[in-house]
This record gives structure tokens, sequence and C-alpha cells, in this order.
């Protein structure tokens, strides 16, 4: 793409998608079909407008993606008009993101999983089977094209699909009508086959409830409502104790809230653990302005689904609890930065985002209460990087989803330059029961320093995947119990790729966070991926290494680089043992270990952790 204008011309569905999201050019420069006399004089707005405009590139590249199924040079071009961005810089944003093609594809696009979980479940065999019945990857045939696809968040159905349609169905109402879904899971060749010819021919996609096998529990805490509450109804879930924990909060003002959520101990549920609490303090003491809430729900990491679940299942309560943290914090604004690959989620949160503005729960006056508060959903387009949380903020504004150093951290200089608070789906739901039973209550739950509850994704070679919720402190074996583990268990998996692996005579190990890390692995985000003695370990890390190659923004040299040798390496050795795979061993933990100390991110700084753990707790290679 060139740093000019080009004079490709967009066709009327492409200019009528992103005149539907940004409204009709007012005037040639930007984009109208013809230039007056008063618009050669002179551009209104300048650099500052442009600027403000840059946030809806994102939006704008996802209208015409949703409608015509790529993006073309002349749509690129009218984008790069209405939003005064250049040419070459949109370019670069529309090729960070896995989910848009700038090349001619077919309308529907299947993508396939390959990720750990369904690995495990059997993705290679549905594959090779696909690529007798359809061609080989990318290939179009059957009016589509299928592609292989890290993890889509349904690893509880592996292994999965994942079809995508563009075009407008006007038979088809609801948030995200320009967009059609089909998900199937478990997959099958055939049923995939018949999925792309006719997606309307798929049965309908199982509800969110039988992803929580302990649904109905009456000692669940953040599941409770998933599968005994009808997730599109609100006066059904405030029936069910909705929006106490909203009232509660504004009884007890901003700062009686974050002492409540630092009183509870609740630290963030996305693997870091830094505490809740005090990441709002921080940014509500900024004098700066305006405050920014972003709700993290690109959960990528692969084996993690409970974030997909608790959209799909209760989105009222994501809506009350971001509204709970704005007000703490001080924002007027949220965003929901929500994967490109949970199409069900998006209806879902739009639905509950309408119906909560109807009822004046959020908007101008919450409550009653002379609170402002709105929400706004921003939809990535598949890249593990953007759940980082200052690749977000670039994401979200127009920008490739490249991770910023730090410092300034997000609290001081977040979204938009402005003070941010950052937190992700089940770390903002836990606000619920802090404000609706008490700090001491919440606290009560856990350990001293792992307090309350916390949801587990349990996915490979078990009888019953799904998402558990269990308090700080279970056991790994309570956990496995409940899933019913396999007869042979090679090895479990904690954290997902950036994790480490346990082993069969370490289920003992407590599920917190210091537990996890005295026992030298991870809690992570929860991923508990269980694979018995049919899985070839060596296989596994590969597919790790290729995984952390391809989702590297490529922003860093140890990064970039350290991920490319780290799968050379594995390539080389996968079917190699002892001597002869010693060297390429030493070799990875030099690079491991210069990815670990100079990333900028925590892609890179993780990137070695999983083939460390197996090389040196599993004996793999040996």
């Amino acid at each position: 793409m060139d740093l000019r204008y080009t004079d490709a011309v967009p066709t009327d569905a492409e200019r009528e998608a992103v005149d539907a999201l940004l409204g009709p050019p007012p005037s040639g420069w930007e984009g109208a079909a013809e230039r007056t006399d008063e618009d050669l004089r002179w551009a209104k707005g300048g650099a500052a407008a442009a600027k403000d405009r840059r946030d809806q590139l994102l939006p704008a590249l996802h209208a015409v993606n949703d409608r015509v199924g790529w993006i073309s040079e002349g749509a690129l071009d009218y984008i790069c008009r209405r939003l005064t961005v250049a040419p070459a810089e949109a370019y670069g944003v529309a090729t960070f993101y896995a989910m848009f093609s700038v090349r001619p594809r077919p309308a529907k696009v299947l993508h396939v999983c390959t990720d750990l979980a369904c690995a495990a479940r059997g993705s290679a065999a549905l594959c090779a089977d696909l690529t007798e019945r359809l061609g080989a990857a990318g290939t179009p045939a059957e009016g589509a094209v299928w592609q292989e696809s890290p993890c889509l968040g349904l690893c509880e159905r592996a292994p999965a699909a994942l079809l995508l349609q563009a075009g407008r169905d006007p038979a088809q109402p609801g948030p995200d009508s320009s967009r059609h879904a089909a998900v199937v899971a478990p997959a099958d060749a055939p049923a995939l086959v018949a999925t792309a010819r006719s997606p309307r021919d798929t049965p309908e996609e199982p509800p969110a409830p039988a992803a929580v096998p302990q649904a109905g529990d009456p000692g669940l805490v953040l599941l409770r409502r998933v599968g005994t509450v009808d997730p599109a109804s609100l006066d059904d879930y405030r029936s069910n104790g909705g929006y106490t924990a909203l009232r509660r909060a504004f009884a007890l003002g901003p700062a009686g809230v974050i002492r409540e959520v630092l009183d509870a101990g609740l630290v963030g549920r996305g693997g870091a653990a830094f505490p809740t609490g005090r990441k709002w303090q921080a940014t509500a003491q900024q004098a700066d302005g305006p405050h920014y809430l972003v709700c993290n729900a690109d959960e990528s990491e692969p084996g993690t689904f409970k974030d997909r679940v608790l959209m799909e299942g209760d989105p009222y309560a994501l809506v009350e609890a971001m509204t709970i943290a704005g007000y703490a914090i001080g924002a007027h604004r949220g965003y929901i930065y929500l994967r490109g690959e949970y199409p069900r989620a998006y209806a879902r949160l739009a639905h509950a985002l309408t119906s909560a503005r109807t009822r004046g729960l959020l908007g101008p006056d919450v409550l009653g209460q002379g609170y402002a508060f709105d929400i706004e959903i921003r939809r990535g387009a598949g890249a593990y990087i953007c759940g980082e949380e200052t690749a977000i903020f670039n994401s979200i504004e127009g920008q490739r989803g490249e991770p910023r150093s730090k410092p300034p951290f997000p609290v001081e200089k977040g979204l938009f330059g402005k003070p941010t608070a950052v937190n992700n789906v089940e770390t903002l739901v836990n606000v619920l029961p802090i404000l609706e039973h008490g700090a001491a209550a919440y606290a009560a739950t856990g350990t001293e320093t792992s307090t309350g509850t916390k949801l587990f994704c349990v996915s490979g070679q078990v009888d019953r995947p799904g998402v558990y919720e269990l308090p700080f402190g279970a056991g790994l074996r309570e956990l496995l119990d409940l899933a019913g583990p396999p007869e042979r268990l090679r090895a479990v998996l904690l954290g997902g790729a950036a994790g480490g692996f346990v082993r069969p005579d370490e289920l003992d190990v407590p599920l917190t966070f210091e537990g996890t890390r005295a026992a030298g692995t991870t809690l992570g985000s929860g991923v508990v991926l269980v694979l018995d003695d049919s899985v070839e370990l060596p296989r596994v890390l590969l597919r790790i290494a290729e995984f952390f190659r391809d989702e590297s923004c490529g922003q860093c040299v140890p990064c970039r680089v350290g991920t490319v040798r780290q799968e050379e390496a594995l390539h080389r050795i996968v079917d190699r043992t002892g001597d002869a795979a010693a060297q390429d061993i030493a070799l990875m933990r030099e690079v491991g270990q210069a990815m670990r100390d100079a990333s900028i991110c925590g892609l890179g700084q993780t990137a070695w952790n999983a083939v460390e753990s197996a090389i040196d707790r599993l004996g793999v290679y040996k």
C-alpha cells in the first residue's frame, strides 16, 4: 500500500458499510463523490479532528470485512479519506489482525482450531479430512475457504470450528445481524462441509450452561446465575439479585467502594494478580481527566474460555460490575474490548447494553443518582497480543496492537493518554459479591492471600470439560476429580501456553497464586489442560512455539527473533532425545533467558515457560 491515496474506488457495498458506521461524508475531502468549490479552498478540522476520528479505524475495518468478507484497496482508501489516516498506516493496522484479509476471499471463512485443547482431541485428523474434502487450507471451495486457527475459546467442545459469513441478512435481526456465525463443536469434517455450504442448517449452538458442569449448584458465586437466569432478560437478572451491588455502591460512595474492594483482598484474575483496589485507587487519585475503564475481554490464551461463558450466560453482571468500577474511579465511559471470535457474546452484551440504557441503568443519570456512565463494545480481530493491557489501548485508538513500554503505567497515562483502569471479565464480576455481602464475608472464602473463588477452564482428556468454580486453596486433585481425569494421566498444563506443566505425582498443589508459584508453576488465567499418555508432548511443545511465533507483534527484537529461534530448535529435536538434543536445548535456554529479560511485554517474557517446564519437570527429550 502506498503512502499516498490511490485512484482505487470502493464498491457500493463497501461505501455503504463505512457510511453506515461513520455517516455520510460531509465533504469531498472526506470521500464525497464530488468536491465542491468550497471543498477546494479549505479542509475543516485539521490535525485535531483527524486525531479524534482515528479510533474509528478498527470499527471501520470491521464494517467492510463484515459486509464483504475482505478489505479491498478501494475500501481501505475510502476509510482513510473518511478518517484522514495515511494509507500506509491503515494498511499496517489492517494486516496486523488475523481475521482481516486484504486479498480477495469468499464471504464464508471457516476457522478450524488447531491449538492445544483441540489438538489433544484430534484436530490434526480433522484438518487432514478437510484437506481431502475441500482442498488445502486457504483454497476456496464450496463457496467458502477454511483455515487453521489458534484457540477459539471453545475448548470444552474440542475440536472446534467457527464459520463467519459476511453480508447483511434482513431475516436475522439483532446486534450482529451483518455477521453470520456458526459454531460447530465438537466438529467433524462432514458437519463442517455442510456448514460451509449452508450455515443455516447447522444445529443451534449449545447454551452457555452446557459449559458449566456445576450449573445450578447453590454453592456457586460467580456462576450462580449461569443456567438459572435468562441471559436476555433484565427483569430476570434483577429478580435474582441483579443491581443490588450497584445500589450499595451509590450508598458507599466512590471511596467506600474502593475500600471494600481493598478489604476484600481482590486481585486480578488474568494472571498478574495485582490488587484491584490499589489499581482503582491509583486511577481515581489522578488529577488528569477524563478517566476511562477498559474491560479486557480478549481472552486469547489457549485453553481459556471462562470469560466467554460469563458474557454469554450472565451479561448483565458484567454491565453492572463495570458501572460500579466506573463510579469508583471517576470514569464516565467504559470500553469492552471483546475477542472477534466471540460473536455470541457480542450479541448478548450488545442486547444487555441496550436494555440497560432503556431502563436508566446506563446513560446520563444512572439510577437517578446524577452519575453519567456508558459502555461501548470494541471488537478485536484475532491478535493474542491484544490481551496485553497497553496493546488494547493502541488497538482501540486505531493503531497496531503493539504493547507500550512502561512506565508510564495505565493508571497515569492509558487510553487516549488519560488515567485508565483495566480489568478482565472475571475480576470485574467478583466485585458484585463483595458489595452484596461485604468485604469480610468475601475474604472468608479462600486463603489469607488469595481470597474468594476462582474459575478454572478444564479441557483436554477429561470426562466433563468446562468451567469450574472452586474456592482458592482447593487442590488440583479435587478439581480433576470433578472433571473426571483420564486413567493414564501424563501431565497437566496450568496457565495455558505461557504456563507450566505439573506431573501426576504433583496433583496436591494448592490452586492459589502463591501455591502454584511455590510449586514451580503458575495459575495464570485458570487454564487446566489435562493430557494422557496418548499425547506426544514434543508435538505439544512445538505447537506452543508455533503459537508464540505467530502471535509475536514483532516490535522488540528479543521476542521477534527469539520465538522463531525457539520454534526452529524444537523442529530440529522434536523426534530426537539424549545427546542429539542437548545442544539445541542449551540454545533454547539461552534464547529463553534473553526473551525473559529483555522483551517489552509478557508474551516474550513467558514464551519459554512451558517448554522449559516440560524439559525440566517431565524429562522431555531425555
